[in-house]
């Protein structure tokens, strides 16, 4: 029999290291227990498996009792990141006054982060947020067809402009997250629209974080990949992307879950923690050189990789869909 959850528990709470006011700081980190994302309900995401820590019982009064038990944890991190399942800014999961109670109880922070949905993103839901607070959209890429077919996100780029620019007029940061290696994308489109959806990204906030695909159970992704049909990305097309951003845009990051397992961005074992350990430092310092020198003879097997997966894609002309960023109906 499943554990019964206490809906007046947050889901997770824990501490690590961020950047604030250009300096890295303490941050904390806490994740609430909602009703759970309305996009979920209509299908959700292909690559998304958060809202299985959702509970469609969740109350106002649960999550009050969620804020008081995460206040008795905070220590005065000059940084706190609230997430939930969902969208901070829907009233549905998140109400209005809930959302004040939050905001006024980590008001000491000098910088909140929390993350919604461009659709619950306007004037009014943002007229509580203190200034230097920060949203974070789940942009994943700005192909509107990978979006559609490949993440099925539910919205397009049109409407993220639209929130981007909301969150510009009122005073706010703009974090955009970004994927790398949805589904049904090979290896070379991934890094193609991974670079230029970072590309896009920076232009229109002040962050973006890089997140490869990690493979979470009960997802659509999570088929693929049990069946052999889906490989996470490789840390060296990780490295790639980072490597390309635009000089001098937005602050760049990446903290990959799950890096260095076969659920997550991988290489051959031997050099993933290497790897991932300079791409922590580099987002925090910014410092491309970290990106630099890093060898291993499973480079060569990547690039293998890449060759070799362009004869598996059915008929289409690779160099025509890559300039189209069209290069979704690939098989692996």
């Amino acid at each position: 029999m499943a554990r019964k959850r206490d809906l007046d528990r947050p889901e997770a709470l824990w501490k690590e290291k961020d950047m604030a006011d250009g300096r890295e700081v303490d941050a904390m980190v806490l994740i609430l227990r909602t009703s759970g994302c309305a996009w979920s309900r209509s299908g959700g995401c292909t690559m998304c498996g958060y809202n299985k820590a959702s509970d469609s019982d969740v109350a106002a009064e649960n999550l009050l009792a969620q804020l008081e038990a995460a206040l008795e944890r905070y220590d005065g991190e000059p940084f706190v990141k609230i997430y939930t399942s969902g969208s901070f800014l829907d009233e549905r999961e998140v109400p209005a006054k809930v959302r004040e109670e939050v905001l006024q109880g980590f008001s000491a922070a000098r910088r909140l982060l929390v993350e919604s949905r461009p659709g619950f993103v306007d004037a009014d839901s943002l007229s509580s947020m203190p200034k230097g607070s920060t949203v974070a959209i789940g942009l994943e890429s700005s192909d509107d067809e990978v979006l559609r077919r490949s993440v099925r996100k539910g919205f397009c780029t049109e409407d993220y402009l639209r929130a981007a620019e909301a969150i510009k007029e009122g005073g706010l940061g703009l974090r955009s997250y970004l994927l790398l290696k949805p589904p049904y994308l090979s290896e070379r489109a991934a890094l193609e629209d991974a670079k230029s959806s970072v590309a896009f990204a920076s232009r229109h906030g002040d962050e973006v974080s890089l997140n490869p695909v990690n493979v979470q159970r009960g997802t659509v992704v999570d088929r693929l990949w049990r069946r052999g049909d889906y490989r996470p990305p490789w840390l060296w097309s990780l490295l790639e992307v980072l490597r390309s951003a635009p000089e001098g845009g937005a602050r760049l990051i990446s903290s990959p879950s799950g890096g260095g397992t076969p659920r997550g961005v991988h290489n051959c074992g031997s050099c993933d923690a290497k790897i991932l350990e300079s791409v922590r430092d580099f987002s925090f310092s910014q410092d491309r050189s970290l990106l630099e020198g890093h060898g291993c003879g499973c480079r060569d097997g990547w690039q293998r990789y890449l060759r070799d997966e362009a004869s598996l894609l059915t008929s289409v002309d690779v160099d025509r869909h890559l300039e189209d960023r069209a290069a979704i109906s690939w098989r692996r």
